[in-house]
């Protein structure tokens, strides 16, 4: 800011000096203590002005090393395709928390706001003042704890606080500020939530006088599976969540608005009644596991590719040991390629049988992920260059590496994939 102040101000110079002769007041440029304020004042707030306008505009170097593409019309798309399918009393809550599964909760968030978003969902009091900081307007419900040393911060920055249970309730009732809160219910998850049997005690949490209660929630554990099996536990966990609504109604207790649904909810139990519901991994484009059933298929576009360079290109001899552990030792004379990116940057460490693309090729990853690097085999590819872009997830050409399989090479599911996606990676809109 201070490079764009020092070519500012000989412009301001000019501007004041013109100002004072259209006004007929050459005082505002005899006096040298008025003159300099005047021009210090003015550089400095047409220089801020300067850099928040421009403060979304990308870089030019952020192609450098390794980076992450997030297509934000993809984005729209997913997030009109789900909404369509919601009921018109049904607000969309869209679940920004992790940093948006890793692709940027404040762009995406932003992209959404003007999309007519108004509810979002985060895990934690930092996550919900990152995104007021960044002017994200409407509603922002905190999922988690948060310490009782922060509570003064919910309301300075207009935000709802999950109660997690009474006793936690009582807590934010004695911090005697009004907290906006949502209860959450445990109907059958066992991880947060007042059981859904204690009745007088959930009663009490509404008519406890310092909170504002808004909103009364729960979450399906298994709605990501159509087993017979899954499919009665999560009937028996919507029929808690609205045995419980039903009998606070029934005490002459107004039912603040409720929502149970989240991405797998909308798609597997559509006929359920909420104010809201909570989506997260379908905004991203994708499903959680290749295993996981839905009655409501959905056109979801993936937002995010992970791209990367290559460093160096050597020839090993065969038998030869590769990387760290010497965990691979190729049977034949082979060529590899060291790529600018590993698991600091989120790649599964325990990829097995995967390959990254490279020029539309596949090119099988070898020996062990390394926290900055990692091997590729190039042997039956040619013309390839030290710098070449290189695809770990995404679009090449042709061919996709997507996210469901990527996760399913390291054994985990698709939310900790692009939620393991270090902030060293740089971030591209497109």
């Amino acid at each position: 800011m201070s490079l764009i102040i020092y070519l500012i101000h000989p412009l301001v110079i000019v501007l004041i000096r013109a100002f004072a002769k259209i006004i007929n007041n050459e005082y505002l440029v005899d006096n040298n203590l008025v003159f300099f304020v005047l021009v210090t004042i003015l550089s400095i707030f047409i220089s801020y002005i300067f850099c928040k306008i421009t403060e979304d505009k990308q870089p030019q170097n952020l192609k450098s090393r390794a980076w992450a593409e997030i297509n934000l019309k993809n984005l729209q798309h997913n997030y009109q395709e789900i909404k369509n399918i919601l009921p018109n009393s049904c607000e969309f809550m869209a679940v920004v928390k992790a940093n948006a599964y890793g692709h940027g909760s404040i762009k995406v968030a932003k992209t959404l706001q003007k999309l007519g978003c108004n509810s979002y969902a985060v895990a934690s009091i930092n996550e919900a003042i990152e995104l007021r900081k960044a002017r994200i307007k409407g509603d922002i419900l905190i999922l988690g704890y948060t310490s009782i040393n922060d509570l003064y911060k919910l309301n300075k920055y207009n935000l709802i606080q999950t109660a997690v249970d009474y006793n936690y309730a009582k807590q934010l009732n004695s911090f005697n500020n009004n907290i906006r809160t949502h209860l959450k219910l445990d109907t059958g998850m066992h991880r947060l939530g007042e059981d859904y049997k204690h009745i007088k005690t959930i009663e009490n949490m509404l008519k406890l006088p310092n909170i504002i209660v808004e909103g009364i929630y729960t979450h399906l554990c298994v709605a990501d599976s159509l087993s017979v099996y899954n499919i009665k536990y999560s009937e028996f966990q919507i029929e808690n969540f609205y045995q419980v609504l039903q009998k606070l109604k029934s005490l002459g207790l107004k039912i603040p608005k409720h929502h149970i649904q989240s991405s797998y909810g909308v798609v597997n139990y559509p006929e359920l009644k909420c104010d809201y519901a909570r989506v997260g991994i379908f905004l991203y484009g994708s499903k959680s596991q290749v295993k996981d059933e839905v009655k409501i298929e959905l056109n979801l576009k993936p937002l995010l590719s992970v791209k990367a360079r290559i460093s160096a290109i050597k020839k090993i001899p065969a038998h030869q040991p590769i990387g760290y552990g010497r965990k691979h030792i190729p049977i034949k004379d082979s060529t590899i390629a060291t790529l600018t990116i590993g698991y600091a940057d989120g790649i599964p460490r325990n990829l097995n049988n995967a390959y990254v693309l490279v020029k539309d090729q596949k090119a099988p990853i070898i020996g062990l992920i390394c926290m900055d690097q990692m091997t590729v085999d190039i042997s039956n590819i040619n013309n390839v260059n030290q710098g070449d872009i290189v695809t770990i997830l995404g679009v090449d050409i042709n061919k996709e590496i997507s996210a469901l399989q990527l996760a399913t090479s390291a054994n985990i599911i698709t939310n900790e994939l692009y939620s393991r996606l270090g902030e060293r990676l740089n971030r591209i809109y497109v």
